[in-house]
């Protein structure tokens, strides 16, 4: 069994990002409230008591809003940083702070590393997951990126990116000039022409399969966020990719192949024997 992917929901109403192994289940980023993170596992024919533990990417409401509710409802773990800690007012005893480009070992076949991203007013953190040497990508809330970033994602065999944004839409749009500049701006978030621009950078002949993630309502269609990244990579990307919209999960990845979510809950059952029998 390798690396499982499903993102639960992707967009401003909320985030999070399942990942499974045989030993380990894992949140990254807890986004929604308690009974919208109930219902969305429930369709894996999951529960919030079956996840080991949280990863927070920052505090911004829609990535760590519901930190603290999974804390106090199910007593999760909840790994995150000093300042999204502080921000998110979590419980000292469920927390497990990290620092960035530190390993994070979640169980004996799964560990993350944290890599600081540029985005406004947060302490913001890509994560690069590692499975018995293969290797996904989990970054969001970012208006460029660095060299840094590049090198730790490049050659990733899965990666999931935010393509907030298409820039006409948004300059044409009803959002007052400054919070068009904030969006825009380096601590911002990626236009889908920046996300074309990342992945054509970093993609390899490893990668398999991209997701692009938090498409904005009013200032993105998801037409145009795909053939915009498809455009700029060009002939360089041969794999899979798929869109997280808001209402998830739609789909898994199997570190570039995708399944129907009908097909999720017999596919997690298994899973669950495998983990008891482990």
């Amino acid at each position: 069994m390798s690396l499982r992917i499903t993102h639960l929901g992707s967009g401003s109403k909320g985030n999070a990002t399942l990942l499974e192994t045989e030993q380990v289940r894992v949140l990254v980023d807890q986004g929604f409230s308690g009974a919208s993170l109930e219902r969305r596992l429930k369709l894996l024919d999951l529960h919030p008591s079956d996840l080991d533990a949280i990863l927070i990417t920052h505090h911004h409401g829609d990535h760590g809003g519901g930190a603290l509710i999974a804390q106090r409802r199910w007593g999760l773990c909840v790994h995150a940083n000093a300042r999204t800690a502080e921000e998110l007012g979590l419980i000292t005893d469920l927390w497990q702070p990290f620092v960035s480009l530190e390993a994070i070992q979640l169980g004996p076949d799964l560990a993350v590393l944290p890599v600081p991203v540029p985005h406004s007013g947060a302490d913001n953190v890509a994560f690069i997951a590692s499975h018995q040497g293969r290797r996904a990508a989990f970054i969001t809330d970012l208006g460029s990126w660095t060299d840094e970033l590049a090198r730790y994602v490049r050659g990733c065999e899965h990666i999931s990116v935010e393509a907030n944004y298409d820039r006409g839409l948004l300059e044409r749009g009803p959002y007052p000039r400054s919070l068009k500049e904030r969006i825009s701006g380096r601590g911002g978030h990626l236009s889908n022409e920046q996300t074309g621009t990342f992945l054509a950078e970093v993609v390899t002949d490893a990668t398999t399969s991209i997701t692009l993630t938090h498409l904005s309502d009013m200032n993105n269609r998801p037409h145009l966020a795909e053939s915009t990244v498809l455009y700029h990579l060009d002939d360089r990307f041969q794999g899979d990719i798929h869109l997280s919209m808001q209402d998830g999960p739609e789909f898994s990845v199997f570190l570039g192949e995708a399944v129907d979510v009908e097909k999720a809950p017999e596919d997690h059952a298994a899973l669950s024997l495998q983990r008891e029998g482990s």
